[in-house]
């Protein structure tokens, strides 16, 4: 079997695209185009190959959305979840802890790792029952 032969089953028959061809047989993509293009069924051969990949796009798109519905269901059961928590731990007790209070406004402390505490940042302005400094050894 030649090369042009092997060309033509390839593409027709085991169904390979032109780069693959190209790199089995070990000859340029333009050299595959022409030959392909000059057999008679190449019309049909692209108008058929256009149609399978529209129909893989189609799954592969409906596959993607539902992939990022999911996680978005499972994204808002856990800020759901959160949200519950909260609202119990913040109900619950008249006076929460120095680390709770650091838990829900984390954004205002910065670590120190020396004496390993928490220290309010500075330029914040808060009121006097603001914690300044939380310790957290033993954690």
């Amino acid at each position: 079997m030649n090369k042009k032969q092997q060309i033509i089953y390839l593409y027709y028959e085991k169904g390979l695209v032109q780069t693959k061809i190209a790199q089995k047989l070990n000859v340029s993509k333009a050299y595959i185009t022409k030959i392909i293009k000059k057999d008679s069924r190449y019309k049909e051969e692209k108008e058929n190959r256009k149609k399978k990949n529209k129909e893989k796009n189609k799954r592969e798109t409906k596959k993607y959305i539902s992939r990022k519905r999911e996680e978005k269901r499972i994204l808002d059961a856990c800020i759901r979840k959160q949200h519950i928590q909260a609202s119990n731990e913040l109900s619950s007790k008249k006076i929460i802890s120095n680390r709770n209070f650091r838990n829900w406004n984390n954004s205002i402390y910065e670590y120190n790792y020396k004496n390993k505490t928490y220290i309010l940042k500075s330029k914040i302005l808060v009121t006097e029952d603001v914690p300044k400094r939380i310790d957290w050894k033993g954690i």
